[in-house]
């Protein structure tokens, strides 16, 4: 880089790129290449590599085998280096001066953040469950309130930043930068804590904001199971004239391997795009006629390619999902008419009834119990269960069964009328699908933090007593309502262990339910099934380069202790890989726990605990880490620590402790 830090890669060239130069791909995270997601480079890297292109994986900025340091996520530094790398890649011989990106996830995000006044090097953008949004659409707040996700994340992220680099890479040096590293850890969960609104420091790198800006077509992958999956059909709307899309029903991973399934060929349809975009040459802007690398010539890319789905019998793992394939040509806001239905004396219906009754918002915390988590990252369960018990502990409005099918394509919104005794509320709202034996699937779920603007951005404590007209937005989807199914609307003060609860337990209610609507919007034109198939995913290589030491199923857990605290948890085992060309073996496992006491919210608390452990011939590295957050009513108390270990000796203690004031929420 320009200020001399060296960032590491690793590099897979066609035969004969340095006589003939190629296209490049790269790969940019700070998910270790050595160890940690060696296995998943190795699945798509070299496929490319094989067909055509120069492929890089990079470690970014203070992790992995890069010099430097992180500070926290989407630094100034790592979104400039971002741009140096293009313009580096594209000056090598064996590159002939195009470059794209591609991701999951941080990696995909990072794409999309290079794509903003990209460099002329930048020729396309394929960015798998990324967010555009760092603040609505991440892992640390949802309608302006804590997700208790970024506690995980918290105690996670310095650990992967806490362990060593290799002495392959770095030699004799190793040692000093890993203490150096070490030395210069930070803690960003206090950052993510303490920024309660949309503010400056979560706009930084949120391209949300300035997706005109875009400058090179942008291929967004998403999956319904994903806490990212909104990013899809909001970029879409935002900037359709650069921006394509695929939505299917799997959570956080790249889709060849996406569960719930059915997953999808990812490398064949990336394949389609990069021979389209870096070799191909389209007059309309469209992906028409791109040369495939097999001499055929690529179909009509439509605009969205999205899985509907449909009603499954909620449980906490699936493995493939009801529904179909669709595609379109256009925003979904340009297909979707808009359907408003009126939520009253406990029916939802198309007809708006006058009256100034009032209605209570259950405050009862244990709503969402029966959420599942926040996004399926992978890990092994984790859907939401049947919605009953949470919504006999809510405030319910529900259609009579349905005459004909109907499909939600796009973002509903909610707007009603609040009236609250507390200067801090927050409001859960669930979107269920109610089959005629009486199961209940959530389909859609937004919160809100009352004391924040619509548009999350300004903050001020609500006025007790006072009327405010509210204003809430749904992620996307594509969910298909089966005719004789009814609609429920389901709404709770709470919804935790997903969102951390307001500090009171205060009385909400509606402050006219005639005046509660909901607008759906409703697919009618423009859509059909899939033009071309979408295609399987590979098989896996007969010879992989990594055996799979252990690979045990997470375990969850709920318990009532007996002074009726709730406790929700649940634990991955330690899993591990050995690669045969490093003799490493890198394992991980995790440990959750929340608690909280019925009656008092400011009981709950929330910790994780991460262990890395990386097996190499030179010795073994490990690191502990682990981040709590409890609270009172006017604070936040946050804690972590790490220790990292080499051979078994300690040489790294770390403690982190901060009480930052609840402003907000």
């Amino acid at each position: 880089m320009p200020d001399g830090v060296k960032l590491s890669a690793r590099l897979w060239l066609p035969a004969g790129a340095e006589a003939e130069p190629v296209p490049a791909l790269f790969e940019y995270i700070p998910y270790r290449k050595a160890d940690m997601v060696r296995a998943r480079d190795e699945r798509n890297h070299p496929y490319f590599a094989a067909h055509g292109y120069a492929c890089l994986r990079i470690d970014m900025r203070g992790s992995g085998d890069s010099e430097g340091h992180m500070p926290d996520m989407y630094s100034a530094e790592e979104l400039t280096d971002a741009r140096h790398v293009i313009e580096w890649i594209s000056r090598q011989t064996w590159c002939n001066g195009s470059v794209g990106m591609f991701g999951t996830s941080w990696g995909g995000t990072a794409g999309l953040q290079a794509a903003i006044d990209g460099p002329a090097a930048l020729k396309t953008v394929i960015a798998v469950c990324a967010t555009h949004d760092r603040y609505e659409d991440d892992i640390h707040h949802k309608g302006g309130l804590l997700l208790t996700d970024s506690i995980e994340w918290g105690a996670t992220l310095p650990a992967i930043l806490a362990m060593p680099p290799t002495v392959t890479a770095m030699g004799r040096g190793w040692r000093r930068a890993w203490q150096d590293r070490l030395n210069d850890l930070t803690f960003p969960l206090e950052n993510w804590v303490r920024e309660e609104e949309r503010s400056p420091y979560w706009q930084r790198g949120s391209i949300a904001l300035q997706a005109d800006r875009i400058s090179c077509p942008v291929l967004a992958v998403g999956g319904w199971s994903d806490r990212y999956s909104n990013s899809v059909m909001s970029l879409i709307e935002s900037c359709p004239g650069k921006v394509w899309g695929i939505v299917g029903p799997w959570g956080h991973h790249y889709p060849d391997v996406g569960h719930p399934g059915p997953a999808m060929g990812f490398q064949q349809e990336a394949l389609r795009w990069w021979d389209f975009w870096m070799r191909g040459q389209g007059s309309d802007g469209r992906p028409q006629v791109g040369c495939g690398h097999d001499g055929d010539l690529a179909r009509d890319w439509p605009r969205l390619r999205a899985w509907v789905r449909e009603f499954d019998p909620p449980s906490q793992v699936l493995n493939q999902r009801n529904g179909h394939w669709v595609e379109v040509d256009g925003p979904p806001s340009e297909i979707s008419n808009s359907l408003r239905l009126y939520a009253k004396d406990t029916c939802l219906n198309d007809r708006q009834v006058a009256g100034q009754s009032r209605e209570l918002v259950p405050h009862d915390l244990r709503v969402g119990l029966a959420a599942g988590d926040t996004g399926y990252f992978g890990r092994f369960g984790g859907l939401p269960t049947d919605q009953g018990i949470d919504d006999s502990r809510s405030l319910t409005f529900e259609t009579e069964p349905l005459s004909e099918a109907l499909v939600l394509f796009g973002a509903a919104a909610l707007e009603l009328d609040l009236h609250c005794d507390q200067p801090l509320a927050q409001i859960a709202v669930r979107l269920v699908d109610i089959a005629p034996n009486g199961q209940a699937s959530r389909v859609g779920l937004t919160c809100r933090n009352l004391a924040l603007s619509d548009d999350l951005c300004r903050g001020q404590p609500l006025t007790p007593g006072r009327i405010g007209r509210y204003r809430v937005r749904f992620p996307t989807t594509a969910y298909r309502f089966a005719a004789g199914h009814r609609i429920r609307l389901s709404l709770s003060c709470s919804y935790w262990p997903l969102v951390w609860p307001s500090p009171s337990a205060g009385r909400l209610e509606l402050a006219a339910s005639g005046t509660t609507q909901i607008s759906l919007p409703v697919l009618q034109v423009g859509s059909q099934a899939l033009a071309r198939p979408m295609s399987l995913p590979r098989e896996a290589p007969p010879a992989p380069g990594y055996d799979q030491v252990s690979a045990p199923l997470l375990k969850r857990s709920s318990e009532v202790m007996a002074d009726g605290t709730l406790t929700e948890a649940w634990h991955q085992p330690f899993s591990s890989q050995r690669f045969h060309a490093t003799a490493t073996t890198f394992g991980y496992q995790t440990k959750a726990r929340h608690c909280l006491q019925p009656e008092d919210p400011t009981s709950a608390s929330s910790r994780f605990d991460h262990r890395l452990k990386s097996e190499r011939p030179d010795g073994t590295a490990q690191v502990e880490s682990w981040a709590q957050v409890t609270s009172t009513k006017s604070h936040f108390l946050v804690a972590g620590g790490l220790t990292a270990c080499w051979d078994g000796a300690a040489i790294a203690t770390r403690q982190w402790s901060s009480s930052i004031p609840r402003r907000l929420s």
